[in-house]
């Protein structure tokens, strides 16, 4: 009986042991077969053409394709959801991005919690915005602007590329901030809030600095300052919205996801092939001229800055009342 036992003891120990097995095996192996990464934008967007550079640097160091799987929707819930759901084995991922952090606080009902229910791969990069305003408004200083602001509440029209997006949630912020109200005019998509604020039927616009940076030069629109912590290359002249108002800071953000529980070693994995590519000269420049600043780092790092972006806009939407449309 004592051999039996032992024998079956060492049975069912060698099966416990199996599924660690074939896990570690299979990250070593990862990845044998394409790799699909969910977008929550439509393609030709300038997040997707971002998704795309990534997909092919990406795919260039795994040995294996990387498809782009446009899911537009619901804010990015939609296509959040779907890798959620999603099988935990490398497969599937997702190009995440500001709305992430945003919608944590906006919706009510997800199915979903996003820092719960997915796995932080890799940053990607951050999305400066720019404060301009048209020639036609005197304030030619971030000061001077929220002097006249306090002058003329509920004067001002603040555009932006529509309800809850990070032209809204930044220009909220500011508000906040300076201690000024201005009036929000939600559009569908910064180009077309481009043409009213070029005509002056709205005096304002938190923008993304590479679409921006045309109207700026040409002197159609005045930039006061950049959304970054810092001064960017592009706008050496342009203070940063920091110097005036410290604490600011409202860049938008492009990272990689995973569903929860996928295997550490295939996260690590994804996580050293991703920054090889940010490290390499062509890839950071093409995400330099789509306004992406590239941003490495490890899957704890994404955390701790995606929990930091949840935490400011919670704050942001709660004081502000904005509601999910």
């Amino acid at each position: 009986m004592n051999l039996v036992r032992r024998q079956f003891l060492h049975l069912a120990a060698g099966a416990a042991a199996l599924p660690a097995f074939s896990r570690t095996s299979s990250a070593q192996a990862y990845p044998a077969r394409p790799v699909r990464l969910v977008v929550q934008v439509p393609g030709g967007s300038a997040p997707d053409i971002v998704a795309r550079v990534i997909g092919q640097s990406l795919s260039e160091r795994l040995g294996q394709p990387l498809v782009i799987d446009n899911r537009p929707g619901a804010s990015g819930n939609i296509a959040t959801e779907a890798v959620v759901r999603a099988p935990a084995d490398g497969y599937t991922l997702l190009f995440c991005m500001s709305a992430n952090s945003i919608n944590a606080s906006l919706f009510d009902n997800l199915r979903f919690s996003f820092m719960r229910d997915t796995a932080p791969v890799a940053l990607i990069g951050l999305i400066p915005l720019v404060m301009e305003v048209h020639p036609s408004l005197p304030a030619k200083t971030v000061p001077e602007f929220i002097a006249y602001a306090k002058a003329n509440p509920g004067k001002i029209n603040m555009a932006s590329s529509g309800n809850a997006t990070p032209l809204h949630v930044g220009g909220e912020l500011f508000q906040m901030m300076a201690g000024v109200k201005l009036v929000h005019v939600p559009y569908r998509g910064e180009v077309v809030a481009r043409p009213d604020l070029l005509t002056g039927q709205v005096h304002v616009m938190f923008g993304v600095v590479p679409a921006s940076l045309p109207y700026i030069k040409s002197g159609q629109t005045r930039a006061l300052a950049v959304s970054s912590t810092k001064r960017l290359d592009v706008l050496p002249d342009v203070p940063a919205m920091h110097e005036y108002l410290p604490g600011y800071e409202a860049s938008g953000w492009y990272g990689i996801a995973a569903p929860k529980d996928t295997p550490p070693e295939i996260v690590e994995k994804l996580n050293t092939a991703i920054n090889a590519g940010l490290a390499d000269p062509k890839t950071k420049a093409r995400l330099a001229d789509l306004g992406c600043l590239v941003f490495p780092g490890s899957p704890a790092d994404m955390a701790k800055y995606v929990a930091g972006e949840i935490e400011k806009w919670g704050k942001v939407i709660r004081a502000a009342g904005i509601k999910a449309e």
